[in-house]
């Protein structure tokens, strides 16, 4: 299993998350988003309709319905009702990196928040322990992610 760390420093989540979307939808994987609460589900839901009129990202979170016909799946649990090979943890949430269907997992973590920043190292602690290959991803000055040493 891999584990990609995604350390928000330039960008907010909602100009990130879309970006790392459609790459996850590039490389036909399909990728499970999970958030908190059904709130935050329907705020990611509407964000990927509208973060740009030119792009066409295909998701759908609880509220639509239909988890196996979805590319992109937005949920508050981890059930893997869509067959992801990626899972991408948002706001603080968690996951037993033990015992996953998931190929790969994607953090994304805000550098400003401390909430976030002690869940991403605990996740670094547990994801270590269950000998998952992991990557850290931190942003320049343009916001482009760039892969850091872990040496």
């Amino acid at each position: 299993m891999r584990v990609d760390f995604y350390h928000l420093q330039k960008w907010s989540l909602e100009k990130a998350l879309p970006l790392i979307l459609e790459k996850v939808y590039a490389s036909s994987e399909r990728a499970i988003v999970k958030v908190p609460s059904t709130e935050r589900a329907e705020y990611i839901n509407t964000l990927l309709w509208t973060y740009d009129n030119n792009s066409w990202l295909p998701h759908a979170s609880q509220k639509d319905g239909n988890p196996t016909e979805q590319p992109i799946w937005i949920t508050t649990n981890q059930e893997n009702l869509n067959n992801a090979s990626i899972l991408i943890l948002l706001d603080s949430e968690t996951i037993d990196f033990e015992n996953n269907p998931f190929k790969r997992i994607l953090i994304i973590f805000n550098a400003k928040s401390n909430d976030e920043l002690i869940s991403a190292r605990n996740a670094w602690a547990k994801a270590k322990k269950a000998n998952a290959e992991i990557f850290y991803w931190q942003q320049n000055e343009k916001g482009s992610f760039e892969a850091k040493d872990l040496k």
